[in-house]
């Protein structure tokens, strides 16, 4: 289910610009505004972790990824919220992604700010898990219960591949508060993950 694509320096600065402006919106006063079964649940505000600027290659690498993957997801999530008549359970889903990955953008935002680093990942570099045109376009067109199995399919790789992100940035990460999020996505995404999976085999 996995799949992997390098996102254009179009996309990836829509993305960005998008951040900026959510930036100073205020969100770090409910810790990343996550539940303990939030995507990357953190009990840090934005404002201290992006003070700390001691930081390696890896760190700037798992920002300068989980931004535009964060934000496909909240995409995604956003999509399932504007239609009509989908299960209770997934809108709740879609509901809680968006709200957890959204601060998260705003907070990887601040840390690459800090760092002196790129917003922007050097090309030849791939995310996993990412939705190509096609897929996002076919969620979009979908509706009901087609949508709902589309959606949760289509999370569930994501989801596999920001865990996979998330581990790596824990394995070789210097940036506490980095390292600290990269746990805290991948333990919550998995179980994330296990509830879509019994969802999917639901509908």
């Amino acid at each position: 289910m996995n799949k992997t694509l390098t996102i254009s320096a179009t996309a990836l600065a829509a993305i960005i610009a998008l951040a900026a402006c959510s930036t100073g919106s205020g969100s770090g006063s409910s810790a990343s505004g996550m539940s303990p079964t939030s995507s990357g649940t953190m009990a840090a505000s934005s404002a201290p972790a992006a003070a700390d600027a001691s930081h390696n290659g890896t760190d700037t690498l798992f920002a300068q990824g989980m931004i535009p993957h964060h934000a496909q997801a909240v995409e995604m999530s956003g999509m399932m919220l504007a239609k009509p008549g989908i299960d209770a359970r997934i809108t709740a889903l879609a509901t809680k992604i968006k709200a957890a990955q959204g601060p998260e953008i705003e907070r990887m935002t601040g840390w690459l700010q800090a760092w002196n680093e790129s917003a922007q990942m050097a090309g030849g570099h791939a995310m996993s898990g990412m939705m190509g045109e096609d897929e996002l376009k076919t969620l979009d067109a979908a509706q009901g219960n087609e949508a709902a199995k589309l959606f949760l399919t289509q999370m569930i790789a994501h989801h596999e591949g920001a865990v996979e992100m998330a581990n790596a940035e824990v394995r070789s990460g210097k940036n506490a508060e980095a390292v600290q999020l990269g746990r805290d996505i991948a333990a919550a995404q998995t179980a994330e993950i296990a509830e879509m999976k019994q969802l999917l085999a639901a509908l």
